[in-house]
């Protein structure tokens, strides 16, 4: 998880930009997708899996529309879409 966010922050302390919130989605998402299909009755989680994916989606596009570069360097780092 830190290996993530150490790769994409833009400074020392960063833990609020869009591509630092990526990274720890990226990392929640895998961690609750890996519990899902573990324990497929529990709702609960497979709502917040969801939750956390459409998130990510949102800031992707955010990303996408203001900061082109940044946004093909986090999907590059993270191995988000091929």
């Amino acid at each position: 998880m830190k290996k993530n966010v150490s790769e994409v922050s833009l400074h020392e302390k960063d833990t609020g930009s869009s591509e630092v919130q990526i990274a720890l989605l990226t990392d929640k998402i895998e961690t609750l997708s890996k519990h899902v299909k573990q324990f497929k009755k529990d709702k609960h989680s497979s709502v917040g899996l969801l939750k956390a994916v459409n998130k990510r989606k949102k800031l992707l596009d955010y990303l996408k529309k203001n900061k082109i570069d940044s946004y093909k360097n986090i999907l590059t780092k993270l191995n988000l879409r091929k």
